[in-house]
C-alpha cells in the first residue's frame, strides 16, 4: 500500500510528499464530465457506485497519492432539513435560507447512518474498490462556513447576510454553529468508522470575518468539530483559507494533525510559525499556476517543495483545482511532486 499521505500526517519519514488536489475529482477530467452528462450534481452525490466512480478516476489517471470521496459540503444543512439544488453555471443554492431565528429553530439534528447513509455507504464502497492503492480521504465543511451558507443561500462576495445574522441574533447565531459543530463532528466520526483513514474540515469562508469575529464565531466551533472528530483515531486536517493569520491558533485550538495553508501564506513562513505546535503542513500551490505551460508548472512546484521541505508536508494546492485546467497542467503539478527528492525527507 502506498501510505505515504497516513505517515506524512504522523510526521513520520517519507521517500517524498504525498500529494493530491483539492476538488481532484472534477470537471477538469473529461473522464468526470462524462459521468455528469449521465447524472446531475446531487445524483452523483448520493448515488455511491456514481460517487466512487469519480472519487477514483484521480487515482488512475493522474496517480495521486490519495482518493478523496466525492462529496459536497452541504450534505450536513440538506441532513437539517434545508432544500438544496446545485445547477450547472449557477452552483449550490438553498431555496429557504435561515432568515430569522425561528428559522433556525426549525433544522432538525443529524443522526450520520441515517440521513447521509449514501456517503457512508459511497466510503465503504470506494474503500473496497481501492484496495489499499492509496488512503480515502473524507471531509465536511466547518460550521461558519455552512452557517454562511445556509444564511445566504448561495455563495456570496460581502457575506452581509450572514454577518448581520451574527449581529442581530448573536445567541441564536451561537447556537446554531454548535449544532453545526456536533453534526459535522459526528460525521467525520462516521465517515472514519465507514473507511476514511484521514479527514479534512474546509472552513472555505474563514476570511470572511475579521479577527475578532473569527474568534467569536468561527474559530470555537471549528475546533469543537475538530477535537470530535479526532476522538475516532483517523488524522484530521484542517483547512481555514483566508485565515493564514491565525495559523497558531487554529492548529492550538482544533489539535488538528495537519494544518491546510493557502497561497497567501509563504512557506517558509508556515513552517516557522508553526515549528512550536505537532503538526504537519499541506498546501498551497496558487491553482492558477496550472494555467501556466507545464515546465513553469514543475519549476514552481520544485520551488514550493523546496520551501516546505520533505517531511511533515503534503504537497496539495491552495485552493481547489480549477475546472478548465487542462489534465496534461495537473499532471505535471503531481509529476513534479512525485520525482521531487529532498536529504532531509526520509531522515
Amino acid at each position: 500500500m502506498n501510505d505515504l499521505l497516513l505517515r506524512a500526517c504522523r510526521r513520520e519519514p517519507v521517500e517524498r510528499p504525498p500529494v493530491w488536489m483539492m476538488r481532484q475529482a472534477g470537471r477538469y477530467l473529461p473522464e468526470y464530465r462524462a459521468v455528469r452528462a449521465r447524472a446531475d450534481f446531487l445524483t452523483m452525490v448520493r448515488t455511491p457506485e456514481l460517487a466512487v466512480e469519480v472519487t477514483l478516476q484521480p487515482v488512475d489517471l493522474l496517480e495521486v497519492d490519495a482518493a478523496i470521496i466525492f462529496s459536497d459540503i452541504l450534505v450536513v444543512p440538506q441532513a437539517m432539513g434545508m432544500a438544496l439544488s446545485v445547477d450547472e453555471g449557477v452552483g449550490p443554492r438553498f431555496h429557504h435560507p435561515l432568515a430569522t431565528p425561528a428559522d433556525v429553530a426549525r433544522l432538525r439534528d443529524v443522526a450520520p447512518e441515517e440521513s447521509l447513509g449514501y456517503t457512508l455507504d459511497a466510503l465503504r464502497l470506494a474503500r473496497r474498490e481501492l484496495g489499499g492503492r492509496v488512503p480515502l480521504i473524507g471531509f465536511a465543511g466547518a460550521p461558519w462556513t455552512l452557517a454562511s451558507y445556509m444564511i445566504e443561500g448561495t455563495g456570496t462576495r460581502t457575506f452581509a447576510r450572514a454577518k448581520a445574522f451574527l449581529a442581530r441574533h448573536p445567541a441564536e447565531a451561537h447556537g446554531l454553529l454548535q449544532r453545526l459543530a456536533t453534526a459535522v463532528g459526528d460525521f467525520l466520526v462516521a465517515q472514519v468508522a465507514a473507511g476514511a483513514q484521514v479527514v479534512q474540515l474546509f472552513d472555505s469562508w474563514a476570511g470572511a470575518l475579521a479577527p475578532a469575529d473569527f474568534r467569536a464565531f468561527a474559530l470555537p466551533y471549528l475546533a469543537g468539530a475538530a477535537r470530535r472528530a479526532r476522538s475516532a483515531g483517523a488524522p484530521v486536517i484542517v483547512f481555514a483559507p483566508g485565515a493564514g493569520w491565525a495559523l497558531e491558533e487554529i492548529a492550538q485550538a482544533t489539535g488538528a494533525d495537519v494544518i491546510g495553508v493557502d497561497w497567501q501564506v509563504e512557506p517558509g513562513a508556515a513552517r516557522r510559525r508553526l515549528a512550536a505546535h505537532p503538526v504537519a503542513v499541506q498546501g498551497n500551490l496558487d491553482p492558477c499556476w496550472l494555467y501556466a505551460p507545464p515546465r513553469e508548472i514543475a519549476r514552481r512546484t520544485r520551488a514550493m517543495l523546496d520551501a516546505f521541505g520533505g517531511r511533515g508536508y503534503i504537497a496539495n494546492l491552495g485552493h481547489g483545482i480549477l475546472p478548465d485546467v487542462p489534465v496534461a497542467h495537473a499532471r505535471a503539478f503531481v509529476d513534479a511532486v512525485r520525482e521531487w527528492r529532498s536529504t532531509e525527507a526520509a531522515r
